[in-house]
This record gives structure tokens, sequence and C-alpha cells, in this order.
């Protein structure tokens, strides 16, 4: 039987330079997942891109047929009329971005941006395409789907709007799902749901997937064939147990050494001999006021509650969580980027033995001053490198609104920031959309250390990196701390590179820690159900351990169904007590 989709010798190129993508074949019949695995920049994206006809204009199909469909109705994509392909974009054909922010129109509400897959395809009402919606946002783990509905993109967190973007492609239940990194801005066990889901609607409609990912234990958990690529051809393909059991290509080797994983066993953690603490949360909460409906109606939302953490200089804490538990505004809230409520206080320590200072307090002129220290890597690179600034300009505008050298100073340690992250330096003068979303965050990271901060604040700072540039950037950050004595607040949904970076791990639920301790006793002698989650829900790279579902849904799910002893509703949370030196779990006595 023909297969859905058959890509067959496939080349794109741009100008008159060699292609970036030579000769590449693959196909996927319906029901069946193929993953792409590569490092960034090695073409797997612009490939899917060219199945839905939607690459840069500058770029060239040189070569090659994508075949679609089944018996009379096949046809080849790249010969269809422009009106025809667009009929079959959102409706038969749906495609999962890698960068949400850049793919959802910010004027428009959320809702009415994934309602509109359904009134173009299936001539839905507004009322009966705003149901499907609702069912496919509760699907997707949208703890309050109307609210979801009516938000704006710039309301959400980045993996809220991650979901939103896999509702999108998924509402209309397409017989081809392409995603580029679906799951890349989602904490795990959301992960885990999602890509449960995706399963569930595989198994239902018997919709064939394109998996584009750099997460092997995501490809171990969903794949039935493997292409794995490396600068634009195809270096090894099979089925997914031949390929991850047993690689025969070096450079799939390589990708498995990379991977981060959490360690089979134990590496104790030396004790801090004494406090030296850079930045310490008193008891920080934040409440934001929300529309909750109708003209006047309005809502509290509370995103972080009590929170009290402590950053040992030199040090890396660690705060994870599902997306929209607060973690995000824990760490802007410690720069000085939101304000908290009344009797939260954020104190900060440039150097050893200084007296503290309210970050509350600072007057405007002393709050630049801070923020030459305290320095934040975004969780969006693409939000948040300006399209209009070239990366030297990029680079170089926090050492000149700080008015740090000239020029040519500027220039060169744009440059030097460049080379310590990765990249060349004569990439300086092109604009961030000449860039993959990896090399993105590569230059979010370089533009974070020009100022030579002390203090670190990383938003997810490896989740759009494949493993290798992970790896790179991973040792990279353990290399500066050391070596300068940098600290980080650490925020992650990957428990692997958790358990590899952090010397002390938080975890957060709905606005409040649960759990506390470090790597070595937080992932070996969890006691919190949700912690327990977290851990259940990481992938691994071996067909034979898949996700255990059931253990996640219950962790990650309602607080009610927890045991009595660590149970709560609203704000009526228990203490955080320590249960053993150094592991504190918010728990009943």
């Amino acid at each position: 039987m023909a297969p859905l989709l058959d890509v067959r010798d496939l080349s794109i190129g741009f100008g008159s330079a060699p292609p970036v993508v030579a000769g590449v074949n693959f196909s996927v019949s319906a029901g069946e997942t193929l993953a792409i695995v590569g490092e960034s920049g090695s073409g797997k994206t612009l490939s899917c891109r060219s199945i839905l006809r939607i690459l840069p204009r500058t770029a060239q199909l040189r070569r090659g047929a994508i075949e679609f469909g089944i018996g009379s109705a096949r046809t080849d994509l790249l010969k269809l009329p422009s009106c025809d392909i667009r009929d079959i974009r959102g409706d038969r054909i749906s495609m999962i971005f890698q960068e949400p922010m850049h793919s959802l129109s910010p004027l428009h509400r959320i809702g009415n941006q994934v309602a509109e897959v359904l009134t173009l395809h299936r001539d839905m009402t507004t009322a009966e395409a705003k149901k499907d919606v609702l069912a496919t946002f509760d699907r997707v783990g949208f703890a309050d789907p109307e609210r979801a509905f009516r938000a704006y993109p710039f309301e959400m967190s980045g993996g809220m709007r991650q979901r939103a973007m896999i509702a999108m492609a998924m509402v209309a239940k397409p017989d081809l799902l392409i995603a580029d990194e679906p799951t890349t801005a989602l904490d795990v066990t959301t992960q885990a749901q999602v890509l449960g889901l995706m399963k569930d609607l595989q198994r239902d409609t018997g919709m064939a997937m394109i998996l584009v990912t750099h997460d092997l234990g995501v490809v171990a958990n969903m794949a039935d064939s493997v292409v794995v690529m490396s600068k634009g051809h195809v270096m090894e393909s099979g089925p997914a147990p031949a390929v991850l059991g047993n690689p025969g290509h070096g450079y799939t080797r390589k990708l498995f050494a990379a991977a981060p994983m959490i360690p089979k066993d134990a590496i104790p953690v030396p004790p801090v001999e004494k406090d030296d603490l850079i930045l310490e949360l008193q008891n920080v909460s934040k409440t934001y006021t929300v529309r909750a409906g109708g003209w006047r109606a309005k809502k509290q939302v509370f995103a972080c509650r009590d929170v009290s953490l402590k950053l040992q200089r030199g040090k890396t804490l660690a705060v994870v969580g599902e997306s929209g538990s607060g973690k995000t505004t824990c760490a802007r809230i410690a720069l000085g980027a939101e304000i908290p409520d009344d009797g939260s206080r954020v104190l900060f320590r440039a150097k050893a033995n200084d007296e503290p200072v309210c970050i509350n307090d600072l007057s405007r002129s002393e709050k630049i001053a801070f923020q030459r220290q305290a320095q934040m890597v975004f969780q969006d690179p693409y939000s948040s490198l300006s399209p209009r600034m070239r990366v030297q300009e990029a680079l170089t505008e926090p050492m000149e609104i700080h008015r740090i050298g000239d020029k040519i100073a500027r220039r060169d340690k744009a440059a030097e920031m460049l080379r310590w992250v990765g990249l060349n330096p004569d990439m300086l003068k092109r604009y961030p959309h000449a860039f993959s979303g990896g090399q993105r965050q590569r230059l979010s990271i370089a533009r974070a250390l020009t100022l030579d901060p002390v203090l670190l604040v990383c938003d997810e700072p490896t989740s759009a990196l494949d493993v290798s540039v992970q790896e790179q950037i991973l040792s990279l950050l353990e290399r500066i701390r050391d070596g300068m004595g940098l600290s980080y607040l650490f925020i992650s949904h990957d428990l692997a590179v958790v358990a590899r970076i952090a010397d002390e791990v938080a975890v957060m639920r709905q606005g409040v820690v649960v759990e506390q301790a470090p790597p070595s006793t937080l992932f070996y002698n969890p006691r919190h159900p949700y912690t327990k989650a977290l851990i259940a829900a990481q992938p691994e790279p071996d067909v034979s351990r898949p996700i255990d579902l059931a253990q996640v849904a219950h962790g990650a799910g309602s607080s009610a169904s927890w045991p009595d002893q660590f149970r709560f509703e609203g704000r009526d949370a228990p203490d955080l007590i320590q249960v053993e030196p150094g592991h504190k779990v918010r728990c009943h006595a």
C-alpha cells in the first residue's frame, strides 16, 4: 500500500549557494508516526515546510516530488496551484510551529484564532466552532478553557501559547499532522499528556504524523520510524527500535551521547559551608486582576503565594513546575520586572558580605545599576530579539545603554560573546530571522552575558535547542558559573537538565513551592505526588520504557485526588515543612 506522504529526492537551496537540503527521502503512512531528528540548522524544519509550500521567498525548490493522498486523490503538492494548496493547509495537513508567539496574531483572541480553522474548512457556525475549541482546549490541558478562549497571546505563558498552537493544529482532525518541536515549551507533565492526546487522536482518526524534535525521549515514546538529518542530508533512517536501540551512524551515536538524562545513581552534593546569599525571596506573593467575562466583572488570579527561596553565590537554584505554576513570575519579581504584593521582599547582595538591598525599594537609577548586575535569558528568543536590529546592534545595545566602552570595544565584545555560545562572529551583520530557533536562543544568551552580570536568571534557556547544542550551552553555563562565580536562577521543565546543572531544586505547583531539596535527594527520594509525576513524565530514549501516563495523570491532576497528607484546595495549602535535613515538603504534619 502506498504511503500517505512520500517525499523523494528533495533539494532546496538559496541563491547560487550549494543546496541546504540535498536528496532527502522519507515517507509516512496513515496512522504512523515518523520522527525527524537532527541538530539545529540540519534542514529538518525546511524539509517539512516544503510540504505545505511555506518556504521563505528566496528559497528555491530545485528538485524533488512530494506526493500526498491515497488512490485517485493522490497528487504532487509541489505542482498544485496556490489556491488548491491553501485548501489543504490547516484542513488535511496541519502544522504545529516551534515558536507560538511568532505564529499567533497578537491582535486577536486565542479562541477566535483556533475557531477560524473550523469556520473556514468545516463551514461551522461560530457557536459550533466554539464548542469544539473549548473541548480541544480541555484536552490539551487548559485548566480554564473559557478563560483561555478569551485571552490574547501576550496574556499567556510560553507553555500555554504552545498548547493553543497544538489545539489549533488538532481541532480539525487532519489527515497529516506536522509537529515541529510541539512540546518544546511544555513542562514534562503537560508534554506527557499532550503526547498521549496525539496518540489518542491518531488512533481515533488514523492520522499520520511527522514529528520534528531534538528530544530522543519523545522519539522513543512516539515514533514508528526515524530519520536522522545533518547538514541537509539523511544520515540514517529506519524503524525506531532499530535506530534507537542500535544506531549505525556515528552522528546518531553522537546525538545519544549528548542527550541529558537523570543519572541512575544519586550523586552526592557537598554541603554548603556557610551562607553567602546573592538572592533571597522572602514570602513573595503576586496577585493579578483579570477580566472574568462581562463588561465590568473582574477576577483575582494568584500567580505565586508565600514563595521563599535562597540562592547561594556561585550556585544554581532551579525552579521547575508546570506552565502557569508561577515560576516565571517569581523570576521576574527577582529582577524587579514585576512588583510583588505587600509584605513580599526580594534581597540582593552584589558582593559577599555586602549589606542586602531590597529590590522592591530601589529608585529608578539604582534599579538600572542593579539590572547591569542581573540579567535574564528569556524563553522565547524570537520575541526577545528585535526583528529590525542586526545581531551586532542587539548585542551592543546593552553596553550602549550602560555606557560601557567605545564602538570598537563593544563590537569586539559582541564577537567574543558569539564565540562563547558557539556562533561565528561573521554572523554579526545578519538579522534574527536568518537564524534557526536554536541559534536565536544562543543569541539571547550571548546578549545577556555582554554586561558581565553576577546573577543570571535563565527562563527555559535550552528548551529550543537540539541535544548537541544543548550540551554545548550547558557546558558553557557551567564553565562560566564556575570560572566567574556567576549565580543562576534556572527555570526549566526538563528534569534531566536540572539534574545536571542544579545545586538546589524547588518544585512549584499552583503558585506555591510543594517540594525543595538538592537533586541527589529530590530525584531519588521524592515525597510529593506532583514531584513523582514530574519524574515519571520525563521521557527516556528507550522504546522499552514508555511514559507511565497513569502516574503522571494522578500527580499532575487535581490536588483533591492526592493523599490526605498533601491535599489542599484553593489557597488553603499546608505548610512547607522539613522532613529531613535539606529536604522540605508541603504537607500536613
